[in-house]
C-alpha cells in the first residue's frame, strides 16, 4: 500500500514535475490505481479501460505545465481528463456504431439513431463542468454524492450544475425540434 502524499508534498511534487517531466513518474505511481480503477469501472473492457488511462495520462503529461494550483487535489484534475477521454471514446463508438447500423437500416427507418447523435452533439457544446457532471450522471449512473466527492465539491454545487446542463439541453434540444429539425 503506498503512503498517503499529503496536500503539500502533492503540491510540491506537482510543481516539480512542471519544471521537469521526468518528476512527472512520481504522480503516475501515486494516482495509477485510482484513474485505472474509475475508468475500468465505466467501460467494464480491460483493453479499453487500459488504452484510456494511458490517454489520460499521456495527456496530463502533456499538459503538466498549464495546470495552475487551486486547492483541489491533483487526483480531481486527472478524473476530469478521464471523464473526458470516456466520453470522447464513447462518442467515437457511438458515431462508429451509427455508421455502420445506418448502412444496414431501410431507408427512412429511424431507430433512435439520429436522436442519440443530436444528444452527444449537444451535449459536446455543454461547458465542460456541466457536461462531465451530466456524463457521470446518466452515463456512468453516478449518484450526486459520489460525483461531489470525485470533483471535490459540494453535493449542491453538483446539483446546481446539473440542474443548469438540463436546462440548456432542453433549450437547444426544443429549437432543434421548432425548426423542423428531428430532436
Amino acid at each position: 500500500m503506498r503512503a498517503l502524499v499529503t496536500e503539500p508534498d502533492e503540491r510540491l511534487l506537482i510543481e516539480a514535475a512542471q519544471r521537469d517531466p521526468r518528476h512527472f513518474a512520481q504522480l503516475y505511481e501515486n494516482h495509477f490505481d485510482r484513474i485505472y480503477a474509475f475508468i475500468a469501472y465505466r467501460v467494464r473492457d480491460r483493453a479499453v479501460a487500459e488504452d484510456l488511462t494511458s490517454e489520460v495520462f499521456h495527456h496530463a503529461l502533456a499538459k503538466i505545465r498549464q495546470f495552475e494550483w487551486r486547492g483541489l487535489p491533483f487526483k480531481a484534475w486527472l478524473l476530469r481528463i478521464a471523464s473526458n477521454a470516456i466520453h470522447d471514446r464513447w462518442r467515437e463508438t457511438s458515431v462508429r456504431r451509427d455508421t455502420s447500423d445506418d448502412d444496414l437500416a431501410e431507408p427512412g427507418a429511424d431507430d433512435g439513431t439520429e436522436r442519440r447523435t443530436v444528444i452527444m452533439q449537444l451535449l459536446d457544446r455543454l461547458p465542460p463542468d456541466q457536461r462531465c457532471v451530466v456524463t457521470r450522471r446518466f452515463l456512468d449512473d453516478r449518484s450526486i454524492a459520489e460525483i461531489a466527492r470525485e470533483l471535490n465539491r459540494s453535493e449542491g454545487a453538483i446539483k446546481q450544475l446539473q440542474f443548469r446542463a438540463l436546462q440548456t439541453l432542453r433549450v437547444h434540444f426544443s429549437k432543434r425540434s421548432d425548426n423542423g429539425l428531428s430532436p
